[in-house]
């Protein structure tokens, strides 16, 4: 199917992922289903690209995406994600592997045969991963596909569920773990190694990030 054609009067599934960038934190994604009708909704509620759109506002607007559509949410806490990413060793084939599971979790909800995601690398990735598990689906990728309201949708569940265990982390260790891979987040690294040690940091942080060897001084 190609790229440029519409697909808002088509039943169909977006996917989004959110953490793919933050050091700290899990790396979520999900999977959001939307019908022409349910589109009219995620207009009237002014859905768009979650980087659009303030943390406050994504926490507000996330229970009423969930209430309206089927959907599914695959969390990969920090710990998972460092054991996964040391046996795949690549974050577009562990990306693949998410984006597969999620659709694979809201095909049991729903019957639908079309899922929109962003560009993140070989679609042949989510689609042997899905087959693997028996599923059969047309995947459409595209860049900036959050202009897609299934996709926005997707992207406000997903990062409302990263900023929510993001803050619960922060709650468990008494310190802010802030978001992205700024300075601000190298020092919070480097405090929860002096707090709990070394080992405490693969519960909380992405450790393959250069983030890290800065947070050791290993750089």
């Amino acid at each position: 199917m190609p790229a440029a054609t519409n697909l808002s009067s088509l039943n169909r599934i977006g996917i989004d992922e959110s953490g793919k960038g933050d050091y700290f934190g899990p790396l979520v994604i999900a999977a959001v289903f939307v019908t022409p009708a349910l589109e009219q909704d995620l207009a009237l509620m002014q859905v768009r690209d979650s980087k659009k759109i303030s943390d406050g506002r994504i926490l507000e607007m996330a229970p009423d995406i969930r209430l309206l559509c089927p959907h599914s949410l695959v969390a990969i806490g920090p710990q998972r994600y460092n054991e996964l990413y040391a046996k795949i060793k690549n974050l577009n084939r562990l990306l693949a592997w998410g984006h597969a599971r999620a659709l694979e979790n809201l095909l049991q909800q729903v019957d639908c045969d079309l899922a929109i995601a962003d560009q993140f690398g070989d679609e042949r990735l989510i689609l042997n991963a899905l087959q693997e598990k028996g599923k059969q689906i047309r995947l459409v990728q595209r860049t900036k596909a959050e202009s897609d309201l299934a996709v926005a949708a997707a992207s406000i569940l997903a990062r409302a569920d990263f900023l929510q265990r993001l803050d619960r982390l922060s709650q468990e260790l008494s310190t802010t773990l802030p978001k992205g891979a700024s300075a601000a987040v190298e020092l919070a690294g480097r405090m929860v190694v002096k707090k709990y040690g070394r080992d405490r940091l693969g519960s909380v942080a992405k450790l393959h990030f250069k983030t890290t060897k800065q947070v050791l001084g290993e750089a």
